[in-house]
């Protein structure tokens, strides 16, 4: 019964940093924190890394924290908190950053609907090169309008 517990923890905070990466995108990315999310919006990268690339760092520290208290304190929900955050980079990374962005030349031929649908909604997100401009914020979670093929 408690595998099960954590198994919906793992999986609910995987679930609620969609929610989190949405708001952070729209809200903090797109505001206060534009001078490091702006090099994001430019046509091309200049660099091999972008200023953008400091969030990695901010959404990896609560999760390294969460494994570190919960292992080492024996704390085993915030273990499982931090590893819904780890599994949540892992596909962000893999379906930002490799699959969208093609900064690793992967998956260039994809033609699953659903992925397919996720390229055409970030496309569109990078249309707006200024703060004040964009829609779909969130990484998973975006209109159907964008799957109809």
């Amino acid at each position: 019964m408690i595998s099960l517990l954590y198994t919906f923890i793992t999986i609910g905070t995987f679930g609620l940093m969609e929610l989190i990466t949405w708001c952070t995108h729209k809200y903090i990315m797109h505001e206060f924190l534009w001078f490091l999310h702006n090099d994001h919006h430019q046509p091309k990268y200049q660099n091999v890394f972008e200023k953008n690339d400091f969030f990695f760092l901010i959404f990896a520290l609560p999760s390294l924290l969460l494994l570190y208290f919960g292992t080492f304190y024996k704390v085993h929900y915030l273990l499982f908190i931090g590893l819904g955050i780890l599994f949540y980079g892992i596909a962000y990374f893999l379906i930002h950053d490799i699959l969208i962005h093609q900064r690793f030349k992967l998956f260039k031929n994809v033609k699953n609907k659903f992925l397919v649908g996720l390229r055409k909604a970030h496309k569109i997100h990078h249309k707006h090169l200024y703060k004040e401009d964009g829609e779909c914020f969130g990484m998973l979670n975006v209109p159907k309008k964008y799957f109809n093929v």
